[in-house]
């Protein structure tokens, strides 16, 4: 199958196996970890769990820079050894500190911080490292099934860890995903250096962080897209800060449903991941238009009456998550220019991640304040503005216009038609180009 054809390439197999392994272990970390902020550490206390998250999360924003350019000059294989192993020892400590019974709040706080700046420098070597397994012709898809990976593991991850939590404890947990990183570590051992493609690197010297972000400033498509992935990951996102509230403050329920919530998301998330991994290449349609869907399911779900509804309308709230994270991720990465994929990489990854330390709190305030379905209501407000912005800008990119035709019937015979297109030379896979009539938006 089409939306499979990179595993046929041995390195990119390995590699697939070893990140989902890691990546689920790493949401079943964050998800344990909040849960025993929640639970155990406090009493409810969503605003702690934010601050969890914050901690976490934050250095993706203020590294991001740096990050980027040091996955650009030097051995992503070599990086992603150093990396995995800092945090597979930050999750036994951590595990081990919680087992023993001496787990205070600010340990947690402490360690959360710890692995966020291991993770900072972690997420765009990532990402990069894709484009280093494959050829050019593979790279488009090997970029969706990475980012369905990484996407479809922060809905499984948090799923297993609310079983797990019940049956081990939120220590065992930590040591479990310990050996996560084993399984990725064991995967690069596998992948021979030799084999790996020689991409151009960035050239020692000063300015090369700068050079990066003045190639972003001037790529309007890549800039509307970081926004509309900004707002919804800044505001949207938290689903284990809503789920939490929502299954532990407003239906009464434990850890088992809180995870079973998290398993009936990741249907829609697996399903929304291969649908985008099985298209040749992702357009500004698919992101701006699974944002808004995904505001209009966020919106239902805060309205649900009870768990049973709740759980249904989290599905298409999943599906319409990863649609869009995957297309935005992969429209980026294939549309930049190899040299530059590190420290683009790097800015989307801090944008994606590191805009939840700026809502998680924010939100965990909404759900203490208001109630868990506020909470919601503000990831549901998220999606629609994403998609209003970017809705703006591709008219405003095509010049786009409404021709009314009297002699037509019905709804043909209002026509939305591209005018003569801006900046078309700034999007390398004409995404923001004026497109055929085939691509005419009919209203």
């Amino acid at each position: 199958m089409s939306t499979f054809r990179s595993l046929q390439i041995l390195n990119y197999r390995l590699w697939f196996i070893g990140a989902l392994i890691s990546n689920i272990g790493t949401w079943m970390q964050r998800t344990a970890q909040d849960w025993f902020v929640f639970d155990h550490l406090t009493e409810h206390d969503a605003g702690a769990m934010g601050i969890t998250m914050a901690l976490q999360l934050g250095p993706q924003l203020f590294l991001a820079p740096v990050a980027g350019l040091v996955a650009d000059r030097f051995s992503r294989r070599h990086l992603l050894v150093l990396t995995q192993s800092a945090m597979a020892l930050l999750s036994a400590g951590l595990g081990i500190l919680v087992l023993s019974g001496a787990a205070q709040l600010w340990h947690v706080y402490g360690f959360a911080l710890l692995l966020g700046l291991v993770s900072a420098l972690d997420a765009p070597v990532r990402q990069a490292f894709v484009s280093d397994l494959v050829s050019d012709d593979y790279v488009p898809n090997a970029v969706a099934l990475n980012s369905a990976s990484f996407n479809v593991a922060r809905m499984i991850g948090p799923a297993v860890a609310g079983v797990l939590t019940v049956a081990v404890g939120p220590g065992g947990v930590f040591l479990i995903n310990t050996l996560t990183f084993v399984a990725l570590l064991l995967s690069l051992w596998r992948i021979p250096a030799t084999t790996l493609r020689q991409l151009p690197r960035a050239a020692p010297g000063k300015g090369r962080i700068r050079e990066g972000l003045r190639y972003v400033r001037f790529r309007p498509d890549i800039v509307v897209v970081l926004v509309a992935v900004f707002i919804v990951g800044t505001l949207g996102l938290n689903f284990v800060l809503f789920i939490a509230a929502m299954v532990g403050s407003e239906f009464g329920l434990d850890a088992k449903a809180f995870g079973l919530m998290n398993s009936i998301m990741a249907i829609g998330s697996l399903a929304g991941a291969l649908l985008s991994a099985g298209r040749k290449r992702p357009r500004l349609r698919f992101i701006f238009g699974a944002a808004g869907a995904f505001g209009v399911a966020s919106g239902i779900a805060a309205l649900a009456p009870n768990y049973f509804w709740f759980g249904v309308a989290l599905v298409p709230v999943g599906f319409f998550a990863i649609t869009m994270m995957t297309s935005a991720n992969g429209y980026v990465q294939t549309t930049t220019d190899p040299v530059m994929r590190g420290r683009v990489m790097a800015l989307y990854m801090a944008i994606f991640m590191g805009g939840t330390p700026i809502g998680a709190p924010f939100v965990g305030w909404v759900a203490n304040v208001s109630g868990a379905r506020w909470s919601m209501t503000v990831a549901a407000a998220s999606g629609l503005i994403a998609a209003l912005i970017g809705l703006l800008w591709i008219i405003r990119a095509k010049r786009l216009r409404i021709r009314f035709d009297a002699r037509a019937r019905g709804r043909r015979r209002f026509r939305v038609e591209s005018g003569r297109s801006t900046g078309a030379g700034q999007n390398p896979d004409g995404a923001a180009r004026a497109e055929g009539p085939d691509d005419a938006v009919e209203q």
